[in-house]
C-alpha cells in the first residue's frame, strides 16, 4: 500500500513535553483521524509534517521523499489548515486569492470563489472581521483550490455548527472520490472523524496509543457495566481499562477476551480514547 505520509519514530522534546517515538501512516485513498487531549502532541506532530517544526528524532516521508527533499511542485500538492489564524487578517477573500496565485502554481481561481460561494464568504470583507467559523471555512477553501492530493487538517471543524460541519465533511468525502488523495485529520469533535475517517491514531501524552481500522475499533472493543466482583470474574487479561463509579464499575474490554455471552455495550471511538486515556490500568 502506498503511503502519502509516513511517520517513523518521530522524536520531539520541549521543556515539559516530549513526542517519544511516534509512528504512523497516511495511506493514499484513505482518511486517517488524528485524536487526543490538549497537549497530547497532534499539532506538533502536524506541524512536524508540515516542516514547521524540527524534529530531534525519527523520519518523515511525504508522497514517499523525506520532506526535507520535497520540491515546490510537491508541496503544492499538499492542502493545509492549521487553526482559524492562519490567513492574514487585514486581507480580503479577493485579496487572498491574489496572493495564493502568486504562492501556488496551480491555484485554482474560479475553484477558490466558488467555495467561498458555497461557504457564503463576502469577498470584500476582511478576514478580521469574519466570525472564527468564515475563518476556518476560508482557509479550508484555500487548502482545496491548488490541486492538493494530500490534506493536512488541524481541527478544521472547531467553531463551527454542527450544520457547517456536515458540509464541510460533505466536501471533503468529495475530495477524497480520487483514490490518489489522503486527509491527515484532527479533531476533538470525535464524532465527526467517526463520520469520515478510515483510520483512527490515537496519541496519548506525546506517544502513540494505537492506530487501527476505525470499523475494527468496534469489533476489538466493548463496554462493561458491573461490580467489581464481576469485573473482577472476566480476568485481566480482557481488561484494557477500567473506572470506579458511584453505583459500580465499567471497563473497556476486549471483545474476544471476555467469556461467551458476556452483556457488552458498544464503544464508540470517544469511548475508547476516554478510557485509554483517563481509565486505570489492571
Amino acid at each position: 500500500m502506498k503511503n502519502n505520509i509516513s511517520i517513523r519514530a518521530l522524536t520531539k522534546r520541549f521543556a515539559g513535553f516530549s513526542l517519544e517515538n511516534v509512528s504512523l501512516n497516511v495511506p493514499a485513498g484513505y482518511v486517517v483521524g488524528f485524536i487526543g487531549e490538549n497537549g497530547a502532541g497532534k499539532s506538533t506532530t502536524i506541524k512536524s509534517v508540515l516542516g514547521l517544526v524540527n524534529p530531534d528524532g525519527g523520519t518523515i516521508e511525504v508522497f514517499g521523499k523525506d520532506i526535507r527533499a520535497l520540491t515546490r511542485e510537491d508541496k503544492n500538492k499538499i492542502g493545509a489548515v492549521l487553526g482559524e489564524n492562519c490567513l492574514p487578517e487585514n486581507l480580503t477573500v479577493k485579496d487572498v486569492s491574489c496572493v495564493m496565485r502568486r504562492v501556488f502554481s496551480a491555484w485554482d481561481e474560479a475553484e477558490f470563489y466558488s467555495l467561498a460561494d458555497r461557504f457564503a464568504l463576502p469577498r470584500d470583507k476582511k478576514i478580521k472581521d469574519f466570525s472564527r467559523g468564515m475563518r476556518q471555512k476560508a482557509a479550508l477553501a484555500v487548502a482545496l483550490s491548488h490541486g492538493a492530493e494530500l490534506l493536512v487538517l488541524d481541527e478544521p471543524t472547531s467553531g463551527l455548527d454542527p450544520v457547517a460541519r456536515d458540509e464541510i465533511l460533505d466536501i471533503l468525502y468529495d475530495f477524497m472520490q480520487k483514490e490518489s488523495r489522503s486527509v491527515f485529520i484532527s479533531s476533538h469533535i470525535v464524532t465527526d472523524l467517526e463520520k469520515l475517517c478510515d483510520y483512527i491514531a490515537f496519541i496519548h501524552d506525546g506517544r502513540l496509543v494505537f492506530m487501527e481500522e476505525k470499523d475494527a475499533l468496534s469489533e476489538k472493543y466493548g463496554i462493561f457495566r458491573g461490580s467489581s466482583e464481576e469485573l473482577g470474574a472476566l480476568g485481566r487479561e480482557s481488561v484494557a481499562a477500567f473506572m470506579r463509579g458511584d453505583f459500580g464499575m465499567s471497563a473497556l474490554v476486549y471483545r474476544r477476551k471476555v467469556p461467551a455471552g458476556t452483556s457488552l455495550d458498544r464503544a464508540s471511538v470517544e469511548d475508547i480514547m476516554l478510557y485509554f486515556a483517563r481509565g486505570e490500568r489492571v
